[in-house]
């Protein structure tokens, strides 16, 4: 029997992260659930999956994206564990809400430092492996706000815009070691990132509650809307097997009709569009008398 591949998932205790790895699990992968408690997340993902707790094809690491020696250690854990893993699934994330005049700096630095500069460190400790055994699948999980940026999360935007560039970069210079990259554009997903654990820095006393008020409303009106995260589970497992040196996909309606509308309207037209889609102030309506 051939040997089982094997695929590193971050953020895998809860979310799209666990949706996925649960996936990989039942489709025969070996999978490796990268995430700040491996205790309470391998629990979650044997109640997903079934799995036994000595099944070897289920394993846990320590990740802190945050932590650069947390970084070190749970990379030297995948090597022991599996070896150079046939895919590195970066999906573990943070966002935070606010105006960019409301968000303190120190969000901006820790979403950075969470969403880019660890997946960037994660890949590089692994990457010497994959290389070495000359096959492999990169996958970077963005969001419409990095195909678009959007008001109120304007650090999570940037972020996830600088992953995908990252990642388009990355794809040219690992193709001609038999590597491929991937970079998913989700849609909107039933996750944490829809309720109130996504931090929020709005000061709805200030200059720009007005659009506070009009992003609460359209979120108000998404939640019911969104699309239980097994769906993008079934797309990640796809993308795993495309053979293309580097690959772009949206996942989820949402995100098509947004990357669509990146692709073929002037950048006017579409600052317009979502202006009216989000139900925001029109332009110099607030302006101060």
């Amino acid at each position: 029997m051939p040997e089982a591949r094997s695929a590193v998932v971050t953020g895998a205790s809860r979310g799209l992260g666990l949706a996925s790895a649960a996936r990989l699990y039942a489709q025969g992968w070996r999978v490796v659930g990268a995430m700040r408690s491996p205790d309470a997340g391998l629990e979650r993902l044997r109640a997903a999956t079934g799995a036994a707790p000595d099944d070897p094809r289920l394993v846990g690491v320590r990740l802190d994206l945050d932590d650069p020696a947390s970084i070190a250690a749970a990379a030297k854990q995948v090597e022991e564990a599996v070896g150079a893993p046939d895919a590195l699934v970066h999906n573990a994330g943070i966002a935070a809400f606010g105006s960019v005049e409301d968000m303190p700096a120190g969000a901006f630095e820790q979403i950075f430092s969470t969403n880019l500069f660890g997946p960037v460190a994660l890949t590089r400790a692994l990457l010497p492996a994959m290389r070495a055994a000359g096959r492999g699948r990169i996958v970077a999980v963005s969001s419409q706000g990095g195909a678009r940026g959007m008001p109120g999360i304007s650090a999570y935007a940037a972020s996830k815009g600088a992953v995908e560039r990252w990642a388009e970069s990355l794809a040219q210079e690992v193709a001609p070691f038999g590597l491929g990259v991937s970079v998913l554009v989700t849609g909107t997903f039933d996750t944490d990132i829809l309720t109130e654990q996504t931090p929020d820095h709005g000061d709805y006393d200030g200059p720009y509650q007005p659009i506070y008020a009009a992003m609460r409303r359209m979120g108000e009106l998404m939640v019911p809307l969104a699309r239980p995260p097994e769906r993008f589970a079934r797309a990640l497992a796809r993308a795993l097997d495309d053979p293309a040196p580097f690959a772009k996909h949206a996942v989820g309606p949402d995100a098509h009709l947004l990357l669509l509308g990146v692709r073929f309207l002037p950048g006017w037209l579409l600052h317009r569009v979502v202006r009216l889609a989000m139900r925001l102030p029109r332009s110099g309506s607030l302006r101060r008398p």
